[in-house]
């Protein structure tokens, strides 16, 4: 590994808190989760983001038990926060205060890898603009359904990004944005804009809320589907330390389909 390496997750759902419960512990807030102990190196930081109306410790949300299970996985080289998605100016100011400055060695060897599902996968790309204005790199940025909130452009991917990765669907009332492009094509690699359908539900959206189950169906099956998050986690292990911890009778995770496509089509 060289030099540290900070992720940063986004989500968006549109269920208010409260409408599924679940018994798996509630995760810990972004300012409750420890500091990587050594600071000869720029930290390595992963941050959450929850868009919508879901708190950072709503658990029935994949995204909070990803960040859960990758804390059981790193539970000392990582530093591992969790936002809601209007938080966008205090995680940039807490990765400001992990970096400690934002010129210099420490930020030319930081790894950044941001991503998430909906209004937090626009929320990425604000966030990526922010990093950019301020000369911090991004390696990696991942959106998953991708919806922009007004006046918020979530196709245009900023220079300082290196690589970047679109999964969509395309049916129901609300669904994700179709393709992303970078703003300077020699700075920045698109890995793919990549289509998923679904001819039936995931098990796993069972926990989650009726009301967006009916409202926003497409949009709510590619965020509960385990195998986008099983992708999500194999991209992040590209840019993390070797793992402290390996979890027990867990899915191996897969990798992009391999196709010269980057618009490639996934069927469920």
């Amino acid at each position: 590994m060289i030099g540290g390496q900070i992720v940063l997750l986004c989500t968006c759902v549109l269920a208010r808190p409260g409408d599924a419960a679940s018994d798996r512990p509630r995760a810990p807030s972004a300012s409750s989760a420890v500091l990587p102990s050594s600071r000869t190196n720029p930290p390595n930081i992963v941050v959450g983001f929850l868009g919508g109306f879901v708190r950072h410790d709503e658990p029935h949300h994949p995204e909070v038990q990803l960040i859960q299970d990758l804390r059981e996985e790193y539970p000392t080289e990582v530093y591992f926060g969790l936002f809601e998605n209007r938080k966008v100016d205090v995680a940039y100011n807490t990765i400001l205060k992990l970096l400690g400055t934002t010129e210099g060695d420490a930020v030319r060897r930081a790894r950044i890898v941001l991503f998430g599902h909906s209004w937090g996968a626009s929320a990425v790309v604000s966030l990526s603009r922010k990093l950019e204005r301020a000369g911090i790199p991004v390696m990696l940025t991942i959106q998953i359904d991708s919806v922009a909130k007004p006046f918020q452009n979530d196709w245009l991917i900023p220079g300082n990004v290196l690589e970047a990765v679109n999964f969509y669907q395309t049916h129901g009332l609300i669904h994700g944005r179709r393709k992303i492009v970078p703003a300077d094509p020699a700075r920045t690699t698109i890995l793919g804009n990549f289509r998923w359908e679904y001819k039936g539900e995931p098990a796993e959206c069972y926990g989650f809320s009726r009301r967006g189950r009916l409202l926003s169906k497409g949009h709510t099956q590619i965020e509960c589907d385990h195998k986008i998050w099983l992708q999500v986690k194999a991209l992040l292990g590209r840019h993390l330390p070797n793992p402290v911890v390996t979890q027990t009778g867990a899915d191996e995770p897969t990798l992009l389909p391999s196709h010269n496509d980057r618009d490639g089509s996934q069927q469920k």
